[in-house]
């Protein structure tokens, strides 16, 4: 989750039919990739990003949440992050199942909600995998948000998985908010930066990215974070889902100075955002 454009792809899952089966019903560690993801975000300040960086996907997003998901109904938050999605939805009098690869965002989602009162709204928390949410039963959600394990499973068969999943969770017309990383935004963030970087990369940019898609996270580390495109975004949910809508959440603004206009921004104006 590095603030990169995101689509966010709000789907309805086809006739129970088509719903996959739990595979395994007892809870499992988490991989070691999963595990190496979690660690990574135990070590910066995600649960603040949205506020602080991303404020503009953070309205647009909450736009289609409100939008979309009626209350109070039951919601799957997995990736949950910081909390701040959970908290809305809290607040519309829903109930939380609670995920994430990391403990320290689980900690903050769940630190975040008891703060506001809205603790008992906490149907399960759990540091887990979306790839693996067998302690939430089948048919028990009306919603599922994937708003960040996608973009972190490397192969297809991950991604599937993890979308099967929320499919298994969801009752007959529930809905999935699953969100992606545009590759394309990421080569334009590396022109804005350093575009020298072209040159000393070469072969990874025209290898191993349009093969795989998948950069690490850090320098010289293991891969853990893929990047996609539209098509393929829409026929990895297409396995399970049909499409509401697709959205780009950042909008035309930049990711800098989209950011200071919105932080800088008069209340009224910033409302008219969130609902625009």
């Amino acid at each position: 989750m590095i603030g990169m454009h995101h689509h966010r792809s709000f789907c309805k899952p086809f006739a129970s039919g088509s719903i996959l089966p739990l595979i395994g019903a007892k809870f499992r560690y988490l991989e070691p990739s999963h595990d190496d993801v979690g660690r990574f975000y135990d070590q910066i300040d995600e649960a603040i990003r949205l506020e602080a960086e991303d404020p503009i996907e953070y309205a647009i997003t909450l736009r289609y949440l409100q939008r979309y998901i009626p209350d109070p109904v039951t919601v799957a938050d997995v990736g949950v992050g910081g909390g701040q999605y959970s908290e809305l939805l809290a607040r519309r009098g829903c109930r939380l199942h609670l995920a994430d690869v990391s403990q320290r965002l689980l900690d903050a989602a769940v630190a975040r909600l008891d703060a506001a009162g809205l603790g008992s709204q906490i149907e399960s928390q759990r540091r887990a995998s979306a790839t693996d949410l067998s302690h939430v039963p089948t048919a028990s959600c009306d919603v599922v948000l994937l708003l960040g394990p996608l973009y972190h499973l490397l192969t297809t068969s991950e991604r599937r998985q993890a979308i099967g999943e929320a499919a298994r969770l969801l009752r007959h017309d529930g809905l999935i908010f699953a969100a992606g990383i545009n590759v394309l935004t990421y080569l334009r963030n590396i022109l804005a930066d350093d575009p020298e970087e072209f040159g000393w990369r070469r072969d990874f940019f025209l290898g191993q990215l349009f093969i795989d898609g998948n950069i690490a996270l850090q320098p010289k580390q293991p891969a853990a974070m893929h990047l996609t495109t539209v098509a393929e975004l829409r026929a990895e949910l297409g396995t399970a889902f049909e499409e509401i809508t697709l959205v780009g959440v950042e909008s035309f603004a930049s990711k800098i100075v989209g950011r200071r206009a919105y932080l800088h921004a008069t209340p009224a104006s910033r409302l008219c955002c969130k609902k625009f």
